[in-house]
């Protein structure tokens, strides 16, 4: 090989040593990307659903830390931070259980509503005699025991009678007029109607297996028959449905969300992903007498037009998650956004979930100052509006000011140290964007703390 091509050579070994370095880079993100959101699908399918950190579990994972390199390599992690297969018990949460099953007796008296049907077992009549002396007997005392029973629904068939009556004179003819049914050409009354919707929609029955239970009576009512009465039934419920609706958005604050539904219909010939809307009015644990109310809406998707739609005559806070469908209801200043806690605490717990709970990541500290904010509301909840704006202003708002300046912190230092290992950055999406804005949110909730009927999740 030449002299003036080993130069060449060696240039082109380094440019695919760089290009190396950098896919391999690429991959590693691609990894981590793919291993936190196998994380979250494995903590929402099988994980408890709780992301409350307790002081105990912090102080043992910091515990455990500092210890960790003392421990020998092969020492267990059950023995070296994990209690379990240990024989020593927490004495605290023991007396917690014991204290529980004290309080919730689980063989306690009958409830007192329902009705008695008493059932006397004696032995003689009321002019029985000693079968030793030939005495009367005299009653002392008796024995009182309960038994729970069920007698099992039983339908029953209302024969409405209307005489005819004529005058013999003119030959008139007088009768009442028929008793208006639920539905037109309908032989269910309106009990048996709400007790299939009632099966059917808080009992979780479907129409089919309540076809089935009902001809154990030998009553025979198909499903499709029965799917009719919810059809009719559902019209009937419109005004009361829209009524409530009016109710729920009449409040100053108002909670919505969103859940996927499968769903036959449409025109699509199969199952479905539809979208069930709720809109919830409750304010009692801030000291609101108001009664609490729930709307529910349906769509066959979920495009933010219809939570526009929903909303329309709403004005007010509305918390809701960082869905995008939102955003175009907070471009009127009629409506203020409320952003969640929970949601933008959610994808720190799910890091940290990750990173097999290790103290002192920056998904643990965030945690912990998400953690001080949640305290401070605990204590503060059902007092009145100015008491709680007070308290934030006086307690929270620190919290808030202090964990914006690290937010910002920690991103330029992202910054600096990303642009020093490899000199690529994307300013098109920040991380902080792809965390659904954790700093802009912390603005957001300092400037909630202003507002007196702002609430936490």
């Amino acid at each position: 090989m030449s002299s003036q091509a080993l130069p060449k050579t060696v240039e082109m070994l380094t440019a695919d040593v760089t290009q190396r370095d950098a896919t391999i880079k690429a991959l590693r993100l691609t990894i981590e990307k793919l291993k936190i959101e196998l994380t979250h699908l494995k903590r929402m399918r099988y994980g408890r659903s709780s992301e409350k950190m307790d002081a105990a579990q912090t102080q043992l994972e910091l515990l455990s830390a500092a210890l960790a390199p003392l421990m020998p390599l092969d020492t267990p992690l059950d023995a070296a931070g994990d209690a379990k297969g240990s024989h020593v018990s927490d004495l605290e949460g023991e007396r917690k259980k014991r204290c529980h099953k004290s309080a919730n007796p689980q063989h306690g008296g009958l409830p007192e509503h329902l009705p008695r049907e008493e059932v006397v077992h004696s032995t003689c009549s009321a002019d029985c005699k000693c079968g030793a002396c030939g005495t009367g007997l005299q009653q002392i005392g008796q024995d009182v025991s309960e038994v729970l029973d069920y007698e099992p629904g039983s339908f029953k068939v209302i024969r409405h009678i209307r005489p005819k009556f004529a005058c013999a004179q003119c030959h008139t003819v007088t009768q009442a007029l028929a008793p208006r049914r639920p539905m037109d050409r309908c032989t269910a009354g309106a009990g048996l109607i709400a007790h299939v919707m009632v099966s059917k929609y808080a009992d979780h029955c479907p129409l089919y297996r309540q076809s089935q239970i009902y001809a154990r009576e030998d009553v025979v009512i198909s499903a499709c028959t029965m799917g009719g009465w919810m059809g009719s039934a559902a019209a009937l419920l419109t005004p009361l449905a829209q009524a409530i609706g009016r109710y729920a958005l009449q409040a100053h604050k108002v909670h919505s969300d969103d859940t996927p539904t499968r769903a036959l219909g449409a025109g699509k010939g199969k199952a479905h992903l539809g979208r069930i809307w709720a809109y919830v009015r409750d304010d009692r644990s801030w000291g609101d007498g108001a009664h609490p109310a729930v709307w529910f809406q349906y769509s066959e998707d979920r495009r933010g037009e219809h939570p526009r739609q929903h909303l329309g005559n709403f004005s007010g806070v509305l918390q809701v998650d960082a869905f995008a469908g939102y955003n175009a209801i907070f471009n009127d200043a009629s409506v203020l956004e409320a952003a969640c806690w929970a949601h933008a605490r959610r994808k720190y717990f799910e890091i940290h979930k990750q990173q097999n709970l290790l103290p002192g990541t920056l998904a643990h500290q965030a945690l912990q100052r998400i953690g001080r904010i949640y305290a401070v509301e605990s204590e503060v909840r059902g007092h009145s509006a100015e008491w709680r704006r007070s308290q934030r202003q006086l307690r929270t708002r620190p919290v808030l000011e202090e964990m914006h300046v690290w937010l910002h912190a920690t991103l330029v230092s992202r910054h600096e140290k990303f642009d020093a290992d490899n000199g690529e950055w994307n300013i098109t999406k920040s991380p902080c964007q792809s965390r659904k804005e954790p700093s802009c949110r912390a603005s957001q909730a300092k400037a909630r703390t202003q507002h007196p009927k702002s609430s936490m999740p």
